[in-house]
């Protein structure tokens, strides 16, 4: 849940250009701005379940962070927790509570009316008004958790970290985080700095508790704190809450419970979408946390889920074990004589795409366009838009004066092209789309796969047309182009695909480069001239049947693992 923070003014002028950016986002930014998304209280004591702060332990020997406190929904939760537990023990007095908690917010209206709640919920519990405040002075802090320094380490950390993108957070605070944290990667959220600067604060067997977006356990994003939790951690509760009511508002995230603690144990227990149901969940978190599963518990244990960069798996167990053993037997698509990549980004596609006989400029600099909507109906129906191509031969900006239309038709259009980000970093090459062109690439056969879909959507295009952003592709020097299209609508691309991406709400999948690479064939040369010309027979006549009996015998699977690739194994 993000939109875009406006451009800083000089509104607190004397600070240092990063706090003035932390100032304003503590005085200005609104929730969407904030990345704030509220837990609802019963995920909320789940979650301190799972991570062993239950009342019947000795909360006030513990110590617990909260990163980003919001209007405490957990933080609430958690002093209720620590007063029964003190109450208990006979010590609720401020030297055994002080060092207990330690909560920040970064909003500064917001840690203003959370102090106030928990100034109240003290003196209901029976402290004084002065311990009251003495505790929330100690145990509250207002500022940014990715800056502040905190003395000593936790035995707990949890909450539910800001989900905000890079192009939300002012450049020079965004410069002053990737100084300090080495998991900003790509286009990482900055809730992956959050996860790793509190893994850093965890003491040993520490656990860290959050309810997050998934994406970094796969996505590109992703990779480097992948290999920090491989390397000093442990995930060792995953619960998939994708399409559960967690929130009290309905959000876009794909959120997940991850339980990551400082030890160098393997196992992982999975359990996918609980009722969200208080009685349900404590049950649930019982089970989790137990020394041994009961035998008909359906949480699920894993090992090894973190190794290196490599994306985690922690669901379709099946589909894992017949794509662990294809790893083990076929290469990868780029190994096997096969290029993936994605169509053309221009950053204005107003300006640079239209009618192709319309565009007024040098034939030799447009190119037919094909884009999503043209393959909709799983063939090309081409709408006849083109794409205006500023590169030449070599691979360089062409030079305008070689070209009066092409000069004219930019000049005309130039105040949208020059006002994009990467005209502005190159004023001299304002022209350039984002993504070069290389129009040969217009000429190849190619395999046409849209960016989102339920299933594995391969067009075949002849070699007339040059792609769109939102359009991935595979050309071939080795295989045949056809015959490579009838082993991707087998399934294996919705296997491979459906196991390493993240879906989307409705299940639809992210077909994108990073996962179509990880597909697995054999090379070209060692499918053998039968099997070359049944594929060639499959695609004049479409019989799923003869397709099934093709892959079988390509791959080695069984009629069960035939009926895996294709999704239809009941559970």
């Amino acid at each position: 849940m993000t939109t875009t923070i406006l451009a800083l003014q000089p509104a607190f002028p004397g600070l240092c250009p990063v706090t003035e950016a932390v100032e304003q986002l503590a005085t200005d930014a609104g929730i969407e701005e904030r990345g704030a998304i509220y837990t609802r209280r019963e995920v909320v004591d789940f979650i301190l379940d799972l991570t062993g702060y239950t009342e019947d332990g000795p909360l006030t020997e513990y110590r617990l962070l909260e990163p980003s406190c919001g209007d405490g929904d957990f933080l609430i939760p958690v002093i209720d927790r620590l007063l029964a537990a003190a109450k208990r023990d006979g010590k609720l007095e401020y030297t055994a509570l002080e060092p207990a908690i330690r909560a920040i917010e970064l909003h500064r209206t917001t840690y203003e009316g959370t102090r106030e709640l928990v100034a109240t919920r003290l003196i209901e519990a029976g402290l004084s008004s002065t311990d009251a405040a003495r505790l929330c002075h100690v145990w509250l802090h207002q500022g940014d958790f990715l800056l502040a320094e905190f003395p000593g380490r936790f035995t707990h950390i949890v909450g539910n970290p800001p989900y905000v993108r890079q192009e939300s957070i002012p450049d020079v605070l965004m410069s002053e985080y990737r100084q300090r944290y080495q998991t900003i990667y790509d286009r990482a959220d900055i809730y992956v700095p959050f996860i790793e600067r509190s893994l850093g604060l965890l003491e040993d067997g520490g656990k860290l508790g959050f309810i997050c977006a998934d994406r970094w356990m796969k996505n590109k994003y992703g990779k480097k704190l992948r290999e920090l939790v491989a390397r000093q951690y442990n995930l060792s509760i995953y619960v998939d809450m994708v399409d559960t009511d967690a929130f009290h508002d309905e959000v876009s995230a794909y959120p997940a419970i991850t339980v990551i603690e400082k030890t160098r144990a393997e196992l992982t227990r999975v359990y996918a979408r609980p009722a969200i149901d208080a009685p349900i969940l404590k049950c649930l978190a019982a089970e989790l946390t137990a020394n041994k599963l009961p035998a008909k518990s359906k949480v699920r244990e894993i090992r090894n889920v973190a190794s290196g960069a490599d994306a985690w798996v922690l669901d379709s167990f099946d589909e894992l074990a017949l794509v662990r053993r294809l790893e083990a037997q076929f290469p990868v698509l780029e190994d096997a004589g096969c290029k993936v990549g994605i169509g053309v980004a221009t950053g204005a596609d107003k300006a640079f795409i239209g009618d192709y006989e319309g565009l007024d400029v040098e034939p030799s600099r447009k190119l037919p366009l094909v884009m999503t909507k043209d393959i909709l109906a799983g063939n090309i129906a081409w709408r006849g838009k083109g794409i205006v191509n500023p590169f030449g031969d070599d691979g360089k900006l062409v030079d305008l004066e070689t070209f009066p239309k092409l000069r004219a038709y930019l000049e005309a259009r130039k105040e949208q092209i020059a006002g994009r980000h990467i005209a502005e970093k190159n004023p001299h090459g304002w022209y350039r789309t984002i993504d070069r062109i290389y129009p040969e690439l217009t000429y190849q056969e190619k395999l046409l796969i849209p960016d989102i879909k339920g299933d594995a959507s391969v067009v075949y295009e002849e070699g007339k047309l040059y792609p769109h952003h939102n359009l991935y592709y595979i050309t071939s020097e080795e295989w045949d182009v056809h015959a490579l299209q009838a082993v991707m609508h087998s399934g294996i691309a919705r296997l491979f695909v459906g196991l390493y991406c993240t879906r989307m709400r409705g299940g639809y999948l992210r077909f994108q480069a990073q996962y179509l690479r990880k597909i697995r064939i054999p090379r070209w040369s060692d499918v053998s001239n039968d099997l070359r010309e049944r594929l060639a027979e499959y695609s004049e006549t479409n019989d799923r049947h003869l397709l099934n009996e093709i892959i079988s015998k390509i791959y080695g699977i069984s009629a069960e693992e035939i009926k895996l690739i294709e999704g239809k194994v009941s559970e």
